[in-house]
């Protein structure tokens, strides 16, 4: 049986770095390790390396987006700057819980950054396969979709149809062959 004690909220602080290394469901701030995710709190020790302080979710087997994880997720809005993002699926396995995500203008593609346009890339309602390369801010984790592997995996078209790649920035609807601008995905 877990004691109460060990209960934790998201934004409660752990401990200090220098005394431990940050672990799923924590992340460091200032100096400090604090957890993100409401759990019981524990406390992984290694031989030779500082122990590592974890915060896991009872009964959950909901999948939490980490850094460097292929996250699968549905456009919900785009700006100038930025397309917002629900993440559905991490790795192979579906969220129970909300995660929204950012992929930044300058996180869309490796290459010719500065003539990036959101709005050529995604739309709302475009599923798009991304990395998690940051923990972001306190709503949202920055997604890239700079890897050929990364981009656009399904669209709909402005006409209805179902959008298939042609190129690594075009598709075409099924419907009327009209082409439209995405950053697309190379199919695995």
């Amino acid at each position: 049986m877990t004691s109460v004690a060990n209960a934790v909220v998201p934004g409660q602080r752990l401990g200090h770095v220098q005394e431990y290394s940050a672990g799923p469901g924590t992340y460091s701030h200032q100096d400090f390790l604090y957890a993100s995710v409401v759990g019981i709190k524990k406390i992984i020790e290694a031989q030779g390396e500082l122990p590592t302080l974890t915060v896991q979710r009872e009964n959950s087997q909901s999948a939490m987006p980490e850094i460097d994880a292929i996250v699968t997720c549905k456009v919900v809005r785009v700006n100038p700057r930025f397309a917002a993002v629900n993440i559905m699926v991490v790795g192979e396995t579906p969220c129970k819980d909300d995660f929204q995500g950012i992929i930044r203008v300058q996180d869309v593609r490796a290459t010719e950054k500065d003539k990036v346009k959101i709005y050529n890339s995604f739309r709302p309602g475009d599923i798009v396969r991304a990395q998690v390369i940051s923990l972001g801010d306190a709503r949202s984790y920055y997604l890239s979709t700079a890897s050929n592997e990364l981009g656009v995996i399904f669209g709909t078209s402005v006409a209805g149809g179902s959008l298939v790649p042609i190129s690594w920035q075009e598709m075409q609807c099924t419907k009327t062959k009209a082409i439209e601008l995405r950053k697309c995905a190379k199919p695995m």
